[in-house]
Protein backbone atom coordinates (compact mmCIF):
# COMPACT_ATOMS: atom_id res chain seq x y z
CA UNK A 1 0.00 0.00 0.00
CA UNK A 2 1.61 3.00 -1.41
CA UNK A 3 0.50 6.79 -0.15
CA UNK A 4 1.68 9.86 1.81
CA UNK A 5 -0.21 11.08 4.85
CA UNK A 6 -0.13 14.11 3.84
CA UNK A 7 -2.24 13.26 0.92
CA UNK A 8 -4.16 10.34 2.17
CA UNK A 9 -6.10 12.20 5.54
CA UNK A 10 -7.77 15.14 2.88
CA UNK A 11 -8.31 11.69 0.57
CA UNK A 12 -10.17 10.38 3.84
CA UNK A 13 -12.22 13.35 4.76
CA UNK A 14 -13.59 13.70 1.02
CA UNK A 15 -14.26 10.37 0.42
CA UNK A 16 -16.15 9.58 3.69
CA UNK A 17 -18.18 12.52 2.71
CA UNK A 18 -18.20 12.20 -1.11
CA UNK A 19 -18.04 8.44 -1.63
CA UNK A 20 -15.30 8.51 -3.73
CA UNK A 21 -12.63 6.20 -4.23
CA UNK A 22 -8.84 6.16 -4.54
CA UNK A 23 -5.46 4.12 -4.07
CA UNK A 24 -6.59 2.36 -0.91
CA UNK A 25 -9.74 0.94 -2.09
CA UNK A 26 -13.34 1.89 -1.59
CA UNK A 27 -13.51 4.60 1.61
CA UNK A 28 -17.16 5.30 1.14
CA UNK A 29 -17.58 5.19 4.96
CA UNK A 30 -20.75 6.56 6.97
CA UNK A 31 -19.90 8.68 10.46
CA UNK A 32 -19.01 5.87 13.06
CA UNK A 33 -21.12 5.56 16.16
CA UNK A 34 -20.10 2.34 17.32
CA UNK A 35 -23.33 1.37 18.37
CA UNK A 36 -24.95 1.01 15.31
CA UNK A 37 -24.50 -1.66 12.56
CA UNK A 38 -23.00 -0.05 9.70
CA UNK A 39 -21.26 -1.09 6.49
CA UNK A 40 -17.76 0.09 6.64
CA UNK A 41 -14.43 -0.11 4.80
CA UNK A 42 -11.22 -1.10 6.94
CA UNK A 43 -8.80 1.43 5.15
CA UNK A 44 -11.42 4.13 5.62
CA UNK A 45 -11.49 3.34 9.35
CA UNK A 46 -7.67 3.36 9.18
CA UNK A 47 -7.43 6.55 7.92
CA UNK A 48 -9.75 8.02 10.02
CA UNK A 49 -8.08 7.20 13.07
CA UNK A 50 -5.57 9.45 12.12
CA UNK A 51 -7.59 11.94 10.78
CA UNK A 52 -9.67 13.10 13.73
CA UNK A 53 -6.69 14.55 15.17
CA UNK A 54 -6.34 16.58 12.10
CA UNK A 55 -10.27 16.93 11.16
CA UNK A 56 -13.05 18.28 12.71
CA UNK A 57 -15.26 16.12 10.96
CA UNK A 58 -15.31 14.45 7.25
CA UNK A 59 -16.20 18.11 5.72
CA UNK A 60 -13.36 19.79 6.65
CA UNK A 61 -13.48 23.47 8.12
CA UNK A 62 -17.29 23.93 7.37
CA UNK A 63 -18.33 20.73 7.01
CA UNK A 64 -20.17 18.62 9.85
CA UNK A 65 -18.87 17.95 12.75
CA UNK A 66 -18.41 14.13 14.36
CA UNK A 67 -19.28 15.36 18.06
CA UNK A 68 -22.57 16.15 18.25
CA UNK A 69 -23.70 19.35 19.56
CA UNK A 70 -20.15 20.19 19.26
CA UNK A 71 -19.02 22.68 16.52
CA UNK A 72 -16.14 21.15 14.96
CA UNK A 73 -13.73 24.15 14.61
CA UNK A 74 -13.77 24.48 18.62
CA UNK A 75 -14.04 20.89 18.96
CA UNK A 76 -10.57 20.05 17.05
CA UNK A 77 -8.23 17.70 19.08
CA UNK A 78 -5.20 20.68 18.53
CA UNK A 79 -7.33 23.38 19.69
CA UNK A 80 -8.73 21.76 23.00
CA UNK A 81 -5.40 20.25 23.82
CA UNK A 82 -3.72 23.69 23.67
CA UNK A 83 -6.19 25.61 25.84
CA UNK A 84 -6.43 23.08 28.41
CA UNK A 85 -2.80 23.13 28.70
CA UNK A 86 -1.74 26.89 27.86
CA UNK A 87 -4.64 28.91 29.12
CA UNK A 88 -5.02 27.57 32.44
CA UNK A 89 -1.20 28.46 32.93
CA UNK A 90 1.85 31.08 33.32
CA UNK A 91 2.15 30.95 29.52
CA UNK A 92 -1.13 32.39 28.15
CA UNK A 93 -4.38 34.31 28.72
CA UNK A 94 -7.24 35.18 26.46
CA UNK A 95 -9.65 38.19 25.72
CA UNK A 96 -12.83 36.13 24.78
CA UNK A 97 -16.02 35.98 26.15
CA UNK A 98 -16.55 32.50 24.80
CA UNK A 99 -18.32 30.37 27.20
CA UNK A 100 -15.41 28.19 29.26
CA UNK A 101 -12.35 30.77 28.53
CA UNK A 102 -13.16 32.65 32.06
CA UNK A 103 -12.77 29.17 33.43
CA UNK A 104 -9.64 28.60 32.00
CA UNK A 105 -7.65 31.88 32.14
CA UNK A 106 -8.87 31.73 36.30
CA UNK A 107 -8.47 27.71 37.21
CA UNK A 108 -12.48 27.52 37.75
CA UNK A 109 -13.32 24.99 35.67
CA UNK A 110 -16.29 22.32 36.95
CA UNK A 111 -18.20 19.24 35.45
CA UNK A 112 -19.98 21.93 33.11
CA UNK A 113 -16.77 23.07 31.64
CA UNK A 114 -18.10 23.08 27.48
CA UNK A 115 -14.40 23.21 26.15
CA UNK A 116 -13.04 20.48 28.75
CA UNK A 117 -16.29 18.52 27.32
CA UNK A 118 -15.07 18.90 23.82
CA UNK A 119 -11.66 17.82 24.34
CA UNK A 120 -13.19 14.72 26.71
CA UNK A 121 -16.07 13.92 23.44
CA UNK A 122 -12.64 14.43 20.92
CA UNK A 123 -10.89 11.55 22.17
CA UNK A 124 -13.10 9.45 23.75
CA UNK A 125 -14.73 9.76 19.67
CA UNK A 126 -10.91 8.62 18.31
CA UNK A 127 -10.85 5.73 20.87
CA UNK A 128 -14.10 4.72 19.05
CA UNK A 129 -12.94 4.86 15.81
CA UNK A 130 -9.65 2.61 17.08
CA UNK A 131 -11.90 -0.16 18.29
CA UNK A 132 -14.11 0.12 15.48
CA UNK A 133 -11.43 -0.35 13.42
CA UNK A 134 -9.41 -3.13 15.49
CA UNK A 135 -12.90 -4.83 15.60
CA UNK A 136 -13.14 -5.12 12.05
CA UNK A 137 -9.78 -6.85 11.13
CA UNK A 138 -9.94 -9.17 14.11
CA UNK A 139 -7.40 -11.27 14.35
CA UNK A 140 -6.90 -10.52 10.50
CA UNK A 141 -5.27 -7.30 9.17
CA UNK A 142 -1.70 -5.64 8.28
CA UNK A 143 -0.01 -6.00 11.81
CA UNK A 144 1.63 -2.71 11.29
CA UNK A 145 -1.35 -0.98 10.56
CA UNK A 146 -3.29 -2.62 13.06
CA UNK A 147 -0.21 -1.53 15.60
CA UNK A 148 -0.10 2.22 14.51
CA UNK A 149 -4.07 2.52 15.32
CA UNK A 150 -3.94 0.97 18.41
CA UNK A 151 -0.47 3.95 19.36
CA UNK A 152 -2.85 6.52 18.17
CA UNK A 153 -5.59 4.73 20.72
CA UNK A 154 -2.75 4.41 23.28
CA UNK A 155 -2.19 8.20 22.30
CA UNK A 156 -5.72 9.38 23.04
CA UNK A 157 -5.96 7.13 26.43
CA UNK A 158 -2.85 8.76 27.46
CA UNK A 159 -4.42 12.23 27.19
CA UNK A 160 -7.64 10.92 28.51
CA UNK A 161 -5.62 9.79 31.73
CA UNK A 162 -3.59 12.97 31.63
CA UNK A 163 -6.74 15.28 31.99
CA UNK A 164 -8.94 13.23 33.75
CA UNK A 165 -7.51 10.65 35.84
CA UNK A 166 -9.65 7.95 36.25
CA UNK A 167 -11.15 7.20 32.65
CA UNK A 168 -13.47 5.72 30.62
CA UNK A 169 -12.00 2.36 29.61
CA UNK A 170 -13.08 -0.36 26.49
CA UNK A 171 -10.91 -1.76 23.94
CA UNK A 172 -13.99 -2.94 22.04
CA UNK A 173 -17.35 -1.47 21.08
CA UNK A 174 -18.88 -2.37 24.30
CA UNK A 175 -20.12 0.52 27.16
CA UNK A 176 -16.93 1.51 28.79
CA UNK A 177 -16.38 1.04 32.52
CA UNK A 178 -14.62 3.38 34.38
CA UNK A 179 -10.45 2.31 35.64
CA UNK A 180 -8.30 3.90 37.83
CA UNK A 181 -5.50 6.20 36.59
CA UNK A 182 -3.37 3.59 37.63
CA UNK A 183 -4.60 0.99 35.75
CA UNK A 184 -5.04 3.17 32.64
CA UNK A 185 -1.09 3.84 33.43
CA UNK A 186 -0.45 0.44 33.58
CA UNK A 187 -2.42 -0.42 30.02
CA UNK A 188 -1.01 2.10 28.20
CA UNK A 189 2.80 1.17 28.97
CA UNK A 190 1.56 -2.37 28.32
CA UNK A 191 0.18 -1.84 25.21
CA UNK A 192 3.18 0.59 24.00
CA UNK A 193 5.33 -1.71 24.61
CA UNK A 194 3.34 -4.79 22.89
CA UNK A 195 2.94 -2.44 19.32
CA UNK A 196 6.31 -1.41 19.50
CA UNK A 197 8.06 -4.79 17.21
CA UNK A 198 5.91 -4.30 15.20
CA UNK A 199 5.83 -0.38 13.91
CA UNK A 200 8.02 0.74 11.65
CA UNK A 201 11.84 1.97 12.28
CA UNK A 202 12.20 5.11 13.57
CA UNK A 203 13.22 7.41 11.20
CA UNK A 204 13.27 11.00 10.25
CA UNK A 205 11.29 11.88 7.36
CA UNK A 206 9.71 14.90 4.86
CA UNK A 207 6.94 15.22 3.49
CA UNK A 208 8.09 14.02 0.26
CA UNK A 209 8.37 10.11 2.17
CA UNK A 210 5.83 8.46 1.46
CA UNK A 211 5.26 7.62 5.18
CA UNK A 212 5.28 10.64 6.73
CA UNK A 213 3.17 11.58 9.60
CA UNK A 214 2.82 7.83 10.36
CA UNK A 215 3.38 6.36 13.48
CA UNK A 216 6.99 4.71 14.07
CA UNK A 217 8.79 3.28 16.43
CA UNK A 218 10.33 6.46 17.59
CA UNK A 219 6.38 7.45 18.38
CA UNK A 220 5.90 4.56 20.74
CA UNK A 221 9.46 5.46 22.41
CA UNK A 222 8.51 9.38 22.75
CA UNK A 223 5.52 8.83 23.80
CA UNK A 224 6.30 5.76 26.31
CA UNK A 225 9.28 8.49 27.89
CA UNK A 226 6.65 11.18 27.94
CA UNK A 227 4.76 9.07 30.37
CA UNK A 228 7.59 7.72 32.50
CA UNK A 229 8.20 11.39 33.41
CA UNK A 230 5.53 11.48 34.77
CA UNK A 231 5.19 8.45 36.04
CA UNK A 232 5.19 9.73 39.67
CA UNK A 233 1.96 12.17 39.41
CA UNK A 234 -0.19 9.34 37.73
CA UNK A 235 1.08 6.59 40.15
CA UNK A 236 2.62 7.96 42.99
CA UNK A 237 5.97 6.07 41.64
CA UNK A 238 9.00 7.51 40.10
CA UNK A 239 9.94 6.64 36.86
CA UNK A 240 13.04 8.72 35.64
CA UNK A 241 15.56 5.64 34.66
CA UNK A 242 12.75 4.40 32.32
CA UNK A 243 11.97 8.11 31.10
CA UNK A 244 15.77 8.71 30.15
CA UNK A 245 16.02 5.03 28.43
CA UNK A 246 12.97 5.71 26.00
CA UNK A 247 14.24 9.49 25.80
CA UNK A 248 18.18 8.36 24.87
CA UNK A 249 16.98 5.78 22.27
CA UNK A 250 14.57 8.51 20.77
CA UNK A 251 17.87 10.79 20.42
CA UNK A 252 20.19 7.88 19.24
CA UNK A 253 17.77 7.27 16.58
CA UNK A 254 18.53 9.40 12.97
CA UNK A 255 16.29 12.27 14.33
CA UNK A 256 18.02 15.29 13.96
CA UNK A 257 17.37 19.15 15.64
CA UNK A 258 17.10 21.55 13.33
CA UNK A 259 19.90 23.80 13.50
CA UNK A 260 20.39 26.32 10.66
CA UNK A 261 18.05 29.01 9.44
CA UNK A 262 17.25 29.99 6.03
CA UNK A 263 16.77 33.46 4.57
CA UNK A 264 16.22 35.40 8.12
CA UNK A 265 14.04 33.04 9.30
CA UNK A 266 15.66 31.31 12.53
CA UNK A 267 15.96 27.69 12.60
CA UNK A 268 14.02 27.89 16.06
CA UNK A 269 10.79 29.68 13.70
CA UNK A 270 11.11 26.67 10.95
CA UNK A 271 9.74 24.45 13.21
CA UNK A 272 6.03 26.71 13.31
CA UNK A 273 5.49 27.60 9.82
CA UNK A 274 4.42 26.39 6.90
CA UNK A 275 6.95 24.47 4.86
CA UNK A 276 7.72 22.56 8.17
CA UNK A 277 6.94 19.17 6.58
CA UNK A 278 9.18 19.90 3.42
CA UNK A 279 12.07 22.03 5.00
CA UNK A 280 14.87 20.61 7.61
CA UNK A 281 12.64 21.13 10.41
CA UNK A 282 11.15 18.32 9.26
CA UNK A 283 13.87 15.97 10.57
CA UNK A 284 13.40 16.91 13.73
CA UNK A 285 9.41 15.89 13.82
CA UNK A 286 8.98 12.61 15.54
CA UNK A 287 5.28 12.46 15.00
CA UNK A 288 3.37 15.46 13.28
CA UNK A 289 -0.33 15.91 12.86
CA UNK A 290 -0.73 17.18 9.22
CA UNK A 291 -1.89 20.03 7.90
CA UNK A 292 -2.87 21.14 4.34
CA UNK A 293 -4.53 24.33 3.26
CA UNK A 294 -6.48 23.37 0.29
CA UNK A 295 -7.55 19.82 1.68
CA UNK A 296 -6.94 19.52 5.93
CA UNK A 297 -9.33 23.07 6.39
CA UNK A 298 -9.99 23.16 10.11
CA UNK A 299 -10.87 26.22 12.62
CA UNK A 300 -9.26 23.77 15.41
CA UNK A 301 -5.86 23.03 13.86
CA UNK A 302 -3.19 24.95 13.25
CA UNK A 303 -4.74 27.54 12.08
CA UNK A 304 -6.20 28.15 15.80
CA UNK A 305 -2.44 28.44 16.72
CA UNK A 306 -2.07 31.47 14.24
CA UNK A 307 -4.89 33.06 14.18
CA UNK A 308 -5.59 33.15 17.76
CA UNK A 309 -2.10 34.96 18.77
CA UNK A 310 -2.48 37.42 15.85
CA UNK A 311 -4.11 40.97 14.98
CA UNK A 312 -3.70 43.17 12.44
CA UNK A 313 -1.17 45.19 13.94
CA UNK A 314 1.53 42.52 14.39
CA UNK A 315 4.41 41.57 11.60
CA UNK A 316 5.81 38.56 11.94
CA UNK A 317 7.71 38.18 8.88
CA UNK A 318 11.70 39.54 8.58
CA UNK A 319 11.86 40.01 5.56
CA UNK A 320 8.47 42.11 5.01
CA UNK A 321 7.66 44.36 7.61
CA UNK A 322 4.04 44.83 6.70
CA UNK A 323 2.99 41.08 6.65
CA UNK A 324 1.27 39.53 9.72
CA UNK A 325 0.96 35.85 9.70
CA UNK A 326 0.49 34.65 6.01
CA UNK A 327 -3.36 34.11 6.29
CA UNK A 328 -6.32 36.05 6.44
CA UNK A 329 -6.95 35.19 9.54
CA UNK A 330 -5.95 37.40 12.81
CA UNK A 331 -8.62 36.97 15.59
CA UNK A 332 -6.48 38.33 18.17
CA UNK A 333 -7.26 36.33 21.37
CA UNK A 334 -4.38 34.41 22.95
CA UNK A 335 -1.25 36.61 24.12
CA UNK A 336 0.96 36.08 26.92
CA UNK A 337 0.75 36.46 30.50
CA UNK A 338 4.47 38.52 31.82
CA UNK A 339 5.45 35.27 33.54
CA UNK A 340 6.23 33.74 30.23
CA UNK A 341 8.03 36.70 28.82
CA UNK A 342 10.21 37.26 31.53
CA UNK A 343 11.32 33.59 31.10
CA UNK A 344 13.44 35.51 28.40
CA UNK A 345 13.52 38.86 30.21
CA UNK A 346 13.74 38.19 34.07
CA UNK A 347 13.53 41.67 34.82
CA UNK A 348 10.57 42.70 33.02
CA UNK A 349 12.42 45.15 30.44
CA UNK A 350 11.82 43.78 26.93
CA UNK A 351 11.96 46.69 24.69
CA UNK A 352 9.42 47.78 22.51
CA UNK A 353 9.35 45.95 19.09
CA UNK A 354 8.21 43.04 16.70
CA UNK A 355 9.26 39.60 16.78
CA UNK A 356 11.93 39.40 14.62
CA UNK A 357 13.19 42.29 16.78
CA UNK A 358 12.17 40.92 20.66
CA UNK A 359 14.91 37.72 19.42
CA UNK A 360 18.09 39.87 19.11
CA UNK A 361 17.13 41.90 22.08
CA UNK A 362 16.50 38.90 24.13
CA UNK A 363 19.55 36.82 22.47
CA UNK A 364 17.20 34.07 22.16
CA UNK A 365 15.71 33.17 19.11
CA UNK A 366 12.64 31.54 20.52
CA UNK A 367 11.57 35.27 22.46
CA UNK A 368 9.06 35.76 19.61
CA UNK A 369 7.02 38.06 21.58
CA UNK A 370 5.22 41.73 19.80
CA UNK A 371 5.18 44.14 21.88
CA UNK A 372 3.99 47.14 20.22
CA UNK A 373 1.42 49.03 21.05
CA UNK A 374 0.82 46.55 24.20
CA UNK A 375 1.30 46.10 27.98
CA UNK A 376 3.70 43.50 29.72
CA UNK A 377 0.90 42.88 32.13
CA UNK A 378 -2.92 42.07 32.41
CA UNK A 379 -4.36 44.63 33.60
CA UNK A 380 -7.73 43.91 31.70
CA UNK A 381 -8.19 40.22 30.86
CA UNK A 382 -10.68 41.25 27.88
CA UNK A 383 -8.21 43.73 25.94
CA UNK A 384 -6.04 41.86 23.41
CA UNK A 385 -3.43 44.63 23.78
CA UNK A 386 -2.86 43.71 27.42
CA UNK A 387 -0.25 41.01 27.48
CA UNK A 388 2.80 41.08 24.73
CA UNK A 389 1.33 39.19 21.54
CA UNK A 390 3.22 35.61 20.95
CA UNK A 391 4.53 35.61 17.00
CA UNK A 392 5.40 31.72 17.31
CA UNK A 393 3.17 29.85 14.53
CA UNK A 394 2.77 31.33 11.47
CA UNK A 395 1.85 30.57 7.76
CA UNK A 396 4.69 31.79 6.36
CA UNK A 397 7.57 29.54 4.10
CA UNK A 398 11.15 29.50 5.30
CA UNK A 399 11.69 29.29 1.20
CA UNK A 400 9.65 32.74 1.15
CA UNK A 401 7.62 30.81 -1.84
CA UNK A 402 3.73 30.62 -1.93
CA UNK A 403 1.11 28.73 0.37
CA UNK A 404 -1.88 26.45 -0.84
CA UNK A 405 -4.60 28.70 0.63
CA UNK A 406 -4.52 32.44 1.61
CA UNK A 407 -7.13 31.06 4.78
CA UNK A 408 -6.18 27.81 5.99
CA UNK A 409 -2.14 26.89 6.77
CA UNK A 410 0.36 24.27 5.59
CA UNK A 411 1.63 24.54 8.88
CA UNK A 412 1.75 21.12 10.55
CA UNK A 413 1.85 20.46 14.22
CA UNK A 414 4.60 18.64 15.95
CA UNK A 415 3.16 16.97 18.63
CA UNK A 416 6.09 15.08 19.30
CA UNK A 417 9.85 16.93 18.23
CA UNK A 418 13.37 15.82 19.39
CA UNK A 419 13.71 18.61 21.55
CA UNK A 420 11.13 17.21 24.10
CA UNK A 421 13.37 13.65 24.16
CA UNK A 422 16.36 16.23 25.17
CA UNK A 423 14.66 17.87 27.88
CA UNK A 424 12.94 14.41 28.79
CA UNK A 425 16.53 13.05 29.48
CA UNK A 426 17.94 16.09 31.35
CA UNK A 427 15.89 16.06 33.60
CA UNK A 428 14.57 12.45 34.20
CA UNK A 429 18.83 11.78 34.81
CA UNK A 430 18.82 15.03 36.94
CA UNK A 431 16.30 14.01 39.28
CA UNK A 432 18.54 10.33 39.49
CA UNK A 433 21.34 13.15 40.14
CA UNK A 434 21.09 15.22 43.62
CA UNK A 435 19.01 17.47 41.33
CA UNK A 436 20.97 18.51 39.19
CA UNK A 437 21.90 17.97 35.36
CA UNK A 438 24.48 15.41 34.20
CA UNK A 439 27.24 16.55 31.82
CA UNK A 440 25.43 14.86 28.89
CA UNK A 441 22.07 16.37 30.14
CA UNK A 442 23.69 19.34 30.14
CA UNK A 443 24.92 19.09 27.02
CA UNK A 444 21.28 18.59 25.84
CA UNK A 445 20.22 21.74 27.17
CA UNK A 446 22.99 23.43 25.50
CA UNK A 447 22.17 21.97 22.36
CA UNK A 448 18.68 23.65 22.41
CA UNK A 449 19.92 26.86 23.60
CA UNK A 450 22.90 26.89 21.01
CA UNK A 451 20.31 26.35 18.15
CA UNK A 452 18.54 29.70 19.93
CA UNK A 453 21.48 31.85 20.13
CA UNK A 454 20.92 31.74 23.50
CA UNK A 455 24.07 31.81 26.23
CA UNK A 456 25.10 28.42 27.45
CA UNK A 457 26.40 27.03 31.02
CA UNK A 458 29.36 25.23 31.30
CA UNK A 459 28.04 24.38 35.04
CA UNK A 460 24.97 21.84 35.44
CA UNK A 461 21.59 22.91 35.09
CA UNK A 462 19.06 22.65 38.56
CA UNK A 463 15.61 21.70 38.37
CA UNK A 464 14.43 25.50 38.32
CA UNK A 465 16.76 25.92 35.03
CA UNK A 466 14.85 23.06 33.84
CA UNK A 467 11.35 23.78 34.15
CA UNK A 468 12.06 27.49 32.70
CA UNK A 469 13.84 25.39 30.08
CA UNK A 470 10.68 23.71 29.30
CA UNK A 471 8.90 26.84 28.89
CA UNK A 472 11.20 28.64 26.71
CA UNK A 473 11.47 25.60 24.40
CA UNK A 474 8.10 24.08 24.38
CA UNK A 475 5.43 27.46 25.02
CA UNK A 476 2.69 27.32 23.10
CA UNK A 477 2.82 23.71 21.94
CA UNK A 478 0.18 22.71 24.19
CA UNK A 479 2.35 21.00 26.88
CA UNK A 480 2.75 23.82 30.43
CA UNK A 481 0.04 22.08 32.63
CA UNK A 482 1.68 19.18 32.74
CA UNK A 483 5.16 20.80 33.18
CA UNK A 484 3.78 22.58 35.88
CA UNK A 485 1.90 19.31 37.70
CA UNK A 486 5.47 17.29 37.59
CA UNK A 487 7.19 20.27 39.55
CA UNK A 488 4.46 20.95 41.78
CA UNK A 489 4.12 24.31 40.94
CA UNK A 490 -0.06 24.00 39.26
CA UNK A 491 -2.70 23.04 42.13
CA UNK A 492 -2.10 23.18 45.90
CA UNK A 493 -0.46 25.35 48.23
CA UNK A 494 2.92 26.10 46.36
CA UNK A 495 4.95 29.23 46.30
CA UNK A 496 4.47 29.97 42.53
CA UNK A 497 2.18 32.17 41.34
CA UNK A 498 1.29 34.11 37.84
CA UNK A 499 -0.78 36.80 37.25
CA UNK A 500 -4.69 35.81 37.64
CA UNK A 501 -3.99 32.44 38.91
CA UNK A 502 -6.78 31.14 40.46
CA UNK A 503 -8.82 34.63 39.86
CA UNK A 504 -6.54 36.72 41.04
CA UNK A 505 -4.65 39.80 39.62
CA UNK A 506 -1.74 38.72 41.87
CA UNK A 507 -1.94 35.49 41.69
CA UNK A 508 -3.65 32.77 44.21
CA UNK A 509 -3.22 29.41 44.77
CA UNK A 510 -6.44 26.88 44.22
CA UNK A 511 -7.73 23.11 45.00
CA UNK A 512 -4.82 20.42 43.76
CA UNK A 513 -8.15 18.85 43.14
CA UNK A 514 -8.01 20.78 40.06
CA UNK A 515 -5.04 18.75 38.70
CA UNK A 516 -7.18 16.96 37.54
CA UNK A 517 -10.19 17.70 35.03
CA UNK A 518 -13.74 17.14 35.80
CA UNK A 519 -15.65 13.89 33.54
CA UNK A 520 -18.58 15.83 31.98
CA UNK A 521 -21.74 15.96 33.74
CA UNK A 522 -23.66 14.96 31.02
CA UNK A 523 -21.52 11.68 31.01
CA UNK A 524 -22.16 10.89 34.74
CA UNK A 525 -25.56 11.13 34.09
CA UNK A 526 -25.64 8.78 31.08
CA UNK A 527 -23.22 6.44 32.54
CA UNK A 528 -24.22 4.95 35.79
CA UNK A 529 -20.90 3.20 36.21
CA UNK A 530 -18.80 6.52 36.06
CA UNK A 531 -17.91 8.21 39.42
CA UNK A 532 -16.17 11.97 39.11
CA UNK A 533 -13.59 13.09 40.29
CA UNK A 534 -12.61 13.95 43.73
CA UNK A 535 -13.53 18.21 44.06
CA UNK A 536 -15.86 18.40 41.65
CA UNK A 537 -19.95 17.89 42.25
Amino acid sequence: MKYIIKNIIPAAAFALTLGMTSCVKDLDVDPIDPNLSTETSVDGLFLKCYANLALPGNGGANGDSDIDGYDGGTAGFIRQLWNSNELPTDESICCWGDPGIAGFNFNQYDASHPMMHMYYYRLTTGINYCNSYLNEVGDGGDAQMKAEVRWVRALQYYMLMDAFGNIPFTESLSKPEQISRLDAYNWIEKELLEIEPNLMDAKAMKSTDKDYGRVTKGAAWMLLARLYLNAEVYTGTAQWDKAAFYAKKVIDSNYKLNTVGVNQWSAYQMLFMADNGESDAAYEAIFPILQDGSTTTSWGGTLFCIASTFDGNMHANPNDDTATNNTTEAWGGNRARPELVKKFFPLGDAPEAQSYDMTTAAGDDRALFCSEGRTLDVEKTTEFTNGYAVAKWTNFRSDNGATKNAQFPDTDFFLFRLAEAYLTYAEATARQNGGTTTDEGTELINSLRSRAHASTSSTNYTLNDIIDEWAREFYYEGRRRVDLIRFGLYGGNNNYNWQWKGGAYNGTSFSADLNIYAIPSNEIATNEKLVQNQGYK
